[in-house]
């Protein structure tokens, strides 16, 4: 496992820094590493470390989500309201919507499974959006009418909607249940991951404050708390539903409203902790393709991944219906929606490790859809953010937008 740990940060890291500097987001590189290390290629990893891939992109998406909460000021959202509560949910559903309207007679799949796949792909991407969100929000670029905290948020908790849809689909295609009480399931877990995290943020804001420890030690505390978090979930699912997921953002975010001071200082070390968790995803999911079934989809994947763009692009206009943003800054929220990857990456072999028919095309359609959407959402944030959105202040001295979160990190604070 060792070696196999070596070759993954030395050519994953090696491939992300090449396709960085070609101005291509590291994760693409990153991809390419697993695919060629993996099982269906060189097959020069472990059996043992593809075993734990599960838990080791859970813990991935943990750390990009602590970091989203920390830099989530609640006052900002209030500013936006309506639309940030829609942008959860509703490009999501367009696009699933569109997935199980397009893939049955393109992919020749059921409706069932094709939900499934609508599930595993409507997510946005948090590692490749927040980033460049808070990029934005150093410059204060859009930030006047909260365009970059409308995103993150609503990207973040897209997710999780997303997930809890994948839950009951899987569910069903298992031969289980779903009755339509299974989905009051979403908006419970919702609310009571936002009251588990707002609570342990509210103590753990306190118990810092009273208790002097270095930085670092206090990140794996909470990274602790966010592990339990996950735990909770799976311990309780069947009796009380509940979103670890988002937990672990609500508690960052509470932590910046009741410790602000506390949160900016340990957000990047987040961002160093990121550096591992990034090669480790997308390299692991990149091991997990098919090379020969992804060929053997083809053009058809790639128009249903098309298709479902546009439907999800559709619901975000909806979302900005009867809004102060004009038509070139609603341009700018649908592009920047468009990027896929972590939530592709965490779930998207799944249905394949679950047994069921429509696996390996669910898997092939998810990493295609990081393949073509991660590019064009970076490369659509990049090249128009400067022309679609307003600058709130003089951005001169304007530092380039980095083409992905790799190697764009703070620096490490004295305490800690």
């Amino acid at each position: 496992m060792l070696v196999s740990l070596a070759y993954i940060f030395l050519l994953g890291l090696s491939m992300g820094y090449v396709f960085n500097k070609l101005r291509l987001p590291a994760l693409l590189g990153m991809l390419l590493t697993g695919i060629i290390l993996g099982p269906y290629a060189l097959n020069a990893l472990s059996p043992s470390l593809l075993s734990v891939s599960v838990e080791l992109r859970q813990i991935a998406l943990v750390i990009i989500l602590m970091r989203a909460g920390l830099a989530l000021d609640i006052n900002d959202l209030k500013k936006v309201g309506r639309p940030a509560v829609l942008m959860c949910f509703v490009p999501a559903c367009f696009e699933i919507g569109g997935m199980m309207l397009v893939a049955p007679r393109l992919l020749g799949i059921s409706l069932l499974d094709a939900a499934v796949m609508g599930a595993v792909v409507a997510a946005v991407s948090p590692a490749i959006i927040v980033p460049k969100m808070l990029y934005l929000m150093e410059n204060r670029i859009g930030t006047r009418k909260s365009i970059p905290q409308m995103i993150m948020a609503g990207g973040s908790v897209d997710d999780v909607f997303v997930i809890v849809l994948f839950t009951a689909f899987t569910t069903l295609s298992l031969g289980g249940e779903v009755s339509p009480v299974s989905f009051v399931q979403i908006p419970v877990s919702i609310a009571t991951g936002l009251l588990l995290g707002i609570g342990v943020g509210w103590g753990l804001s306190a118990f810092f404050k009273r208790f002097h420890m270095r930085d670092s030690i206090k990140v794996l505390v909470m990274m602790s708390f966010a592990f339990l978090f996950l735990g909770a979930e799976t311990w309780l699912k069947g009796t009380v539903p509940l979103s670890g997921l988002l937990a672990v953002m609500a508690m960052g975010a509470t932590l910046l409203k009741t410790y602000p001071v506390l949160a900016r200082r340990i957000s990047p070390k987040y961002s160093k902790l990121w550096v591992a968790a990034e090669v480790l995803l997308f390299v692991l999911v990149g091991a997990t393709v098919d090379l020969k079934f992804a060929w053997a989809a083809g053009l058809a994947a790639v128009a249903v991944i098309g298709f479902a763009l546009l439907f999800r692009m559709a619901g975000v206009f909806v979302c900005m219906i009867r809004t102060r943003l004009n038509m070139r800054e609603r341009l700018f929220c649908m592009i920047a929606y468009l990027p896929k990857a972590t939530v592709q990456a965490a779930i998207g072999s799944l249905p394949l490790a679950m047994g069921l028919p429509c696996g390996k095309i669910v898997l092939t359609v998810a990493v295609l859809a990081i393949l073509i959407t991660a590019p064009l959402g970076a490369f659509g944030i990049d090249m128009t953010y400067r022309r679609l959105l307003e600058p709130d202040n003089d951005t001169e001295n304007e530092t380039p937008m980095p083409a992905d979160s790799v190697g764009k990190f703070g620096d490490d604070n004295p305490n800690g």
